[in-house]
């Protein structure tokens, strides 16, 4: 079988510009009907008071900021019609899926599968399967492999057991802190187990927080020399009438080609045996090769591969020799065993060699992962990829394939390496990772960044953090400079969310009994030590009465060593009485990813109504990624 490709839609229809215009948190008016209707539903929260900073005035729909130290210990656009489709294919029948693509990303959808409204602006689901063992360049594209040559039968993918963050009483523990995490290879490893498993997914291969995050919200981009935006707003949870759901949205700013800093590249490639299928090593030649076209004519690229042993292709060659670059990169073949650790040492020791100060210095690896490291000890490895973040070089991860995907390597080389994950599973996929969104994958505007959200035990009593289980931190980590927070490059969004439990409300919370909680015998001066805290805590509190919590969050610049801290106070003005487009759309991907993932605490959800609710969202005839999300998981349900 051989698919047309569909090119009616116009290339205007995927590039609709959206602006943010934000929601007014007036004081008072907490039940804010209009924050039913599109642009008046999100409170951008700012920072107080910023430390070698001039305070700004803002406007009242937004919330004044507290304190920034260094430390020392509008509606979217109107989319015009979509043009008539034609889709041609050669003999398919109707239990065959028909593959088609936009300007930048191809689609498939099952053509016996009962369609939903608005299948003629489709987007970006990116293929149905390919015939079995059909070879390389006579598939489109966008569609992921099925078969042929290194098709691995047998399942020995790998993945990190989550344990799910369950409810903690803010009484007991009133801090929430995690490392910032913008990966998004959980979302791609969903789509090819869907597309290519059978519809099943492996539960610990769903990191709800990659799921979430791998959309685009509507958040502002920062003012002045703040380094990020931040939105808040709370609404009632969709999936327990007891409890409320709180947003938390991060916004990166946004930089211009020319004021990002220049690279110092090395690609470091599997070549072993277990890359030889058309979904790996050619894949990722194809990938690199794209990278390599929207490279600067200044930046380096070293490539380096590996299997048996290593060889050291191209040694700091300027991107502006992109000829002999790309020749190198189709010249790769895949044979050997996969010794990757000699490997890893050589391209930390070229990344060294041409290190530039102020720059991008980034090695990254493309692999399954399914290779000896070659220590015994595998925290030797880790000390070695945390000692060069120290210094300057990140660690990217780019993964391929499957059967023999090890998801767990993988997400530890990036996190250890202070770099990102993606998994990439179509030649559109390393599109969007590697060019549309270069500027967060490549280029990192913070480092280190970690949030600590404080709740008012006088407004909460109980809240769990959805996701981020890998990244949870103690909170006295916080403020330590030597516990590492998460990477957040140019453009890049983070989207945490809570389910909390108001205060006076009648959902029941797991207490434990103290021995001594309720003890207030005690000499005279120890008594009235004690009534002068509590008149103290009393006065404070009433000072932040009307705050459900403050968020804080510490980063490091690049180039610095310390820290800087911001916070963020969350009044009970970001109290909706409805969810906005941005929060609906996160509310549900998490609602789906914890059916995925067999959560306990899924509540009432159910896959139907969480896909009528997200199909209400205007923005799915406005974003691919969207619509994809809904095709995929409409096709989960029905297989």
């Amino acid at each position: 079988m051989r698919v047309k490709k569909w090119h009616s839609i116009t290339a205007g229809m995927l590039t609709i510009a959206i602006s943010a215009s934000l929601a007014g948190c007036a004081a008072g008016n907490t039940e804010n009907q209009a924050a039913s209707t599109p642009g008046a539903e999100v409170t951008q929260v700012r920072p107080i008071g910023q430390t070698n900073q001039t305070n700004q005035t803002n406007p009242a729909s937004q919330i004044n900021p507290t304190s920034q130290t260094n430390q020392t210990s509008e509606a979217p656009a109107e989319m015009a019609e979509p043009a008539e489709a034609e889709v041609t294919v050669e003999s398919c029948t109707t239990e065959e899926s028909i593959a088609y693509d936009t300007a930048e990303t191809s689609m498939a959808y099952n053509a016996a599968a009962q369609p939903f409204p608005g299948d003629a602006a489709a987007g970006t689901i990116q293929a149905a399967k390919a015939s079995e063992g059909m070879a390389y360049g006579d598939y489109d594209e966008g569609i992921p492999f099925t078969g042929g040559p290194g098709f691995t039968e047998f399942n020995t993918e790998s993945y990190n057991y989550i344990a799910e963050n369950g409810f903690n009483l803010v009484s007991a523990s009133p801090f929430s802190t995690f490392a910032a995490d913008v990966d998004t290879a959980s979302y791609a490893n969903f789509r090819r187990q869907i597309l290519n498993g059978g519809g099943h997914v492996i539960p610990d291969s769903i990191r709800v927080e990659e799921m979430v995050n791998y959309f685009h919200y509507d958040y502002p981009q920062p003012e002045g020399d703040e380094p990020f935006s931040v939105t808040a707003e709370i609404a009632p949870c969709p999936w327990n009438d007891e409890t409320q759901l709180m947003m938390i949205g991060l916004q990166a700013p946004e930089l211009d080609t020319q004021e990002l800093p220049d690279s110092n590249l090395v690609f470091l490639i599997d070549v072993s045996g277990s890359m030889d299928s058309p979904n790996k090593l050619p894949l990722v030649q194809r990938s690199f090769m794209t990278l390599t076209e929207n490279l600067r004519p200044y930046d380096t690229v070293t490539l380096i591969t590996y299997s048996s042993g290593e060889r050291v292709v191209l040694d700091g060659v300027r991107a502006s020799e992109k000829q002999e670059i790309l020749s190198s990169l189709e010249m790769l073949q895949a044979s050997g065993s996969t010794n990757g650790e000699k490997a890893l040492q050589t391209a930390y020791e070229l990344a060294q060699k041409h290190f530039i100060r102020g720059g991008n210095n980034r090695i990254i690896i493309a692999t399954d992962g399914d290779f000896n490291v070659g220590v015994t000890d595998r925290g030797d490895l880790v000390r070695m990829i945390k000692d060069h973040a120290k210094e300057g070089i990140s660690l990217s991860v780019l993964g391929y394939g499957m059967g023999n995907y090890k998801d767990d390597m993988l997400e530890d080389l990036s996190n250890y390496g202070r770099g990102n994950y993606a998994y990439i599973d179509s030649i559109d996929e390393a599109r969007r990772v590697l060019v549309n969104e270069a500027g967060g994958t490549l280029f990192s505007v913070a480092k280190d960044v970690k949030l600590q959200v404080e709740f008012n035990p006088e407004r909460v009593s109980g809240y769990r953090l959805i996701g981020y289980e890998n990244r949870v931190m103690a909170a006295e980590d916080f403020d330590n400079d030597e516990k590492e927070g998460g990477e957040i490059g140019a453009g890049h969004q983070v989207t945490a969310l809570y389910e909390i439990i108001p205060a006076g409300s009648e959902a029941e919370l797991p207490e434990v009994p103290s021995r001594y909680g309720k003890k207030t015998t005690g000499s005279n001066d120890t008594r009235k030590a004690g009534e002068d805290a509590a008149a103290a805590l009393s006065a404070a509190s009433d000072d932040y009465a009307g705050e459900l919590c403050v968020v804080n969050i510490r980063y490091k610049d690049p180039d610095e060593d310390r820290s800087t801290r911001l916070e963020y106070p969350v009044s009970t003005d970001c109290i909706r009485r409805k969810m906005s487009p941005n929060m609906n759309w996160a509310a549900g991907v998490a609602q789906i990813s914890m059916l995925l993932r067999e959560s306990d605490y899924a509540g009432t959800t159910n896959v139907q109504d969480v896909i009528d609710r997200m199909k209400q969202d205007e923005s799915l005839l406005k974003d691919d990624f969207r619509y994809e999300f809904i095709w995929l998981v409409q096709h989960c349900a029905d297989l």
